[in-house]
């Protein structure tokens, strides 16, 4: 496997002791994408963090794979309004140093 940036899914089953169907799961939802690199599916490195929580929610709270699309869906919608309110105060800033 010659990019560095992928991680075998086989490894991340091992390492989280979590079946491969969950990422199967996951990918029905739309909530992962992986790729298949030399018959192995992998995923990036980048997504490995949105992929902890999903093991988390799944073990620790036992949602199943609609109850966590919908976190994500919400923690989404979260950091868009805490953006949106982010650029809100920096335009009211400028009028407030006049």
């Amino acid at each position: 496997m010659k990019d560095t940036h992928l991680i075998p899914l086989p490894n991340l089953c091992t390492h989280y002791q979590i079946e491969m169907s969950f990422f199967d799961g996951l990918s029905e939802y739309g909530l992962i994408e992986y790729i298949s690199v030399e018959k192995t599916f992998c995923i990036h490195q980048d997504k490995i963090a949105d992929v902890e929580k999903m093991i988390r929610l799944h073990k620790d709270l036992h949602l199943n794979f609609e109850g966590i699309d919908t976190v994500f869906n919400l923690l989404e919608k979260i950091d868009y309004l805490q953006s949106e309110l982010n650029r809100t105060n920096n335009r009211l800033r400028r009028f407030e140093d006049d």
